[in-house]
């Protein structure tokens, strides 16, 4: 063999073992990315689709039952058909692991002429499966049950001939296309701390709660919780469930992921919830955007502002040793249409990026 094509032998051997050793790297380097034990969790309040403050606000029958026509006609104006396919397009942009959904909410309406029924969940899974998405409700919430209740207008029978019935919930869903993922032990209940409103169809609840599912990823063990608390408007009930929050279901051995609508302003302008979340428990996931208010609510309630009304940071992921948050942002903050409603939610949703350890 010559020189000449001994040094071009030797310079293609060169090369080949040159690619060898990249392709091993790189693949080091994936098996290096999977050890970092990341996790990626979303939080989304769907928004129930109109402010309830007509009917609270009544004070006779016929002013309730107003009301509840009035409230049922934003809801269907706000359009969660449409604001679902934006919310899956951000699930599929983000491809979170876990997801913890606030306001889940399911309107049934009967009788004749009575505007279309709602289910969310069910609206929401079809649009994630008709985008090749694989999601399974791991755990739900069932809090206020609310109804039937008289639905007059556009209803063509006689005054209780159409009924409106809510169901409010907070759901889990996981990826079932998460490598190393497997969840168990589901588990929701509802706050001993109530507020319960007086109505002229009675008392009224949302009774709030939590549902939680144990998991492991990657072999690494966590313990997921989501719920959503009572508003700052009544901030004795929201504390006193933060607190039965910190001391029931966001107890476990080992890491806790907590995700939620918390209803506590993140700078303390509202009550004492985030404060006590966060003094020696959890660590806020968006502590890791130094300088960035990250706000989260809320948008008009009839979705029609074109430009952004969040205002506060209400909506959180939260973690504890041995859970570390690495990352955070936020999702559904810009218009997704050009005419009403704007926006996917009255809330921005909050997606972090974890590693259990």
């Amino acid at each position: 063999m010559s020189s000449r094509l001994r040094g071009a032998v030797g310079t293609r051997l060169a090369l080949v073992a040159l690619l060898a050793a990249a392709l091993v790297l790189g693949l080091s380097g994936v098996a290096y990315a999977k050890e970092k034990r990341e996790l990626e969790v979303m939080t989304e309040n769907l928004y129930l689709g109109s402010s309830l403050r007509p009917a609270i606000q009544a004070t006779t029958l016929t002013e309730f039952i107003t009301a509840v026509a009035t409230i049922y006609g934003t809801v269907q104006f706000t359009d969660f058909p449409a604001r679902a396919e934006a919310i899956a397009d951000e699930i599929q942009d983000e491809q979170p692991d876990v997801i913890g959904l606030q306001e889940v909410e399911k309107w049934t309406s009967t009788g004749p002429g009575a505007p279309p029924s709602l289910d969310f969940l069910a609206i929401l899974q079809k649009d994630l499966a008709d985008r090749g998405l694989h999601y399974s409700v791991a755990a739900v919430s069932n809090n206020a049950d609310i109804g039937p209740v008289p639905l007059a207008a556009p209803c063509s029978g006689t005054l209780g001939s159409c009924l409106l019935t809510l169901q409010d919930r907070d759901v889990i869903l996981v990826n079932d296309d998460t490598p190393r993922l497997a969840v168990s032990n589901p588990g929701s209940g509802r706050y001993l701390t109530q507020l319960v409103l007086t109505t002229p169809v009675g008392p009224l609840s949302f009774d709030r709660g939590w549902a939680s599912i144990d998991g492991t990823f990657e072999d690494k063990s966590f313990h997921f919780v989501d719920t959503h608390l009572e508003e700052a408007t009544s901030p004795a009930i929201q504390e006193a469930q933060g607190n039965e929050f910190l001391q029931g279901p966001a107890k476990a051995d080992g890491a806790v992921i907590a995700v939620g609508d918390f209803n506590s302003a993140a700078d303390g302008s509202s009550t004492t919830t985030y404060a006590d979340l966060t003094r020696s428990y959890f660590t806020d996931a968006w502590d890791t955007n130094p300088g960035d208010p990250g706000l989260t609510c809320c948008q008009d309630s009839d979705l029609t502002n074109p430009t952004s009304h969040l205002h506060e940071r209400i909506d959180l992921v939260l973690t504890n040793e041995p859970a570390r948050p690495l990352s955070a942002s936020l999702v559904g903050d810009t218009p997704f249409q050009a005419s009403p409603p704007f926006w996917p939610s009255d809330h921005a949703g909050v997606v972090a990026t974890v590693r259990l350890h």
